[in-house]
């Protein structure tokens, strides 16, 4: 296989990576679906040693970041993560110093910078978050790879109209669309408003994702988590098409929709179990 390669102090690093393509891609995607403005956004990807190591040195770390929150349980572990204040619309025109190859240290108190963040750039100001999202999804399902964070749109419209009960919000959801109960049988959950960046909407996110693979934070975005980057974004454009009807329907009254029974009866088709405590029996 051809590589173009990068080359810096010590360390190289293939521009064909995967990893580095897909991120760059979805970034991009985002970008341009108009749900990341400014640096809006952040993705995270648990990544093999064996796949870093065919495109990076993973001998020779670049520098050493110190963690505001202890995360053991992920010690050792690779990510490639979005950079801190970083646009998602330029980080497929250089990814170097938009994304960066991250190993957590033995003792899960910093992370190791082994490629990108170029210029003394810092991980996500949501790394918390992330991290503590990995550490419950992979407790539950040991194929879950991805962590990403969007502005979708209608999503955070429909948390200033709709109650923000999640039994309730995950209910109206299904009823817009055939595919979302399919999509996502588990449902979507919703935290209080909490200021971003904290360990504490670290820790309330991660509560949530101890069941469910979708948080919603009102009046700020959404978090998805998977095992592939198509996974993960698919389930959070499901939610955000049936948040888009919802938002088209707004006042208007409804005079037929996907009753509970027909619900049911998707759920039979499809060999999925509905969340408890949404669908009348």
């Amino acid at each position: 296989m051809s590589t173009s390669v990068l080359e810096s102090k010590g360390y190289i690093a293939s521009s064909e990576a995967p990893f580095i393509q897909e991120m760059s891609e979805i970034t991009r995607h985002m970008w341009e679906l108009g749900w990341d403005e400014l640096n809006g956004g952040n993705v995270s990807y648990l990544l093999d040693e064996n796949e870093v190591a065919k495109y990076i040195n993973v001998l020779e770390p670049l520098r050493t970041i110190k963690l505001t929150f202890p995360v053991k349980e992920l010690a050792g572990k690779y990510f490639i993560v979005t950079g801190s204040g970083k646009y998602f619309r330029n980080v497929i025109k250089d990814p170097e110093a938009n994304l960066g190859v991250l190993r957590v240290s033995a003792n899960g108190g910093s992370v190791e910078v082994l490629w990108g963040l170029r210029n003394g750039a810092v991980p996500t100001s949501e790394l918390a978050s992330h991290f503590m999202s990995h550490i419950e999804r992979l407790k539950v399902d040991p194929t879950h790879r991805i962590v990403l964070h969007t502005h979708a749109t209608n999503v955070i419209a429909m948390t200033f109209t709709h109650d923000l009960d999640e039994l309730k919000f995950t209910k109206t959801l299904w009823e817009m669309c055939t595919e979302c109960l399919v999509v996502f049988p588990d449902g979507v959950s919703v935290i209080p408003w909490i200021v971003p960046g904290s360990s504490e909407i670290g820790r309330e996110t991660a509560k949530k994702m101890k069941d469910h693979r979708l948080v919603i934070w009102p009046q700020h975005g959404i978090f998805g988590t998977g095992s592939t980057m198509d996974a993960t974004f698919g389930l959070v454009e499901t939610v955000e098409k049936a948040a888009t009807i919802y938002n088209l329907i707004g006042g208007r009254e409804i005079k037929q929709k996907i009753t509970d029974q027909q619900l049911w009866d998707l759920a039979k088709a499809f060999g999925v179990t509905p969340k408890a405590g949404i669908l009348e029996v």
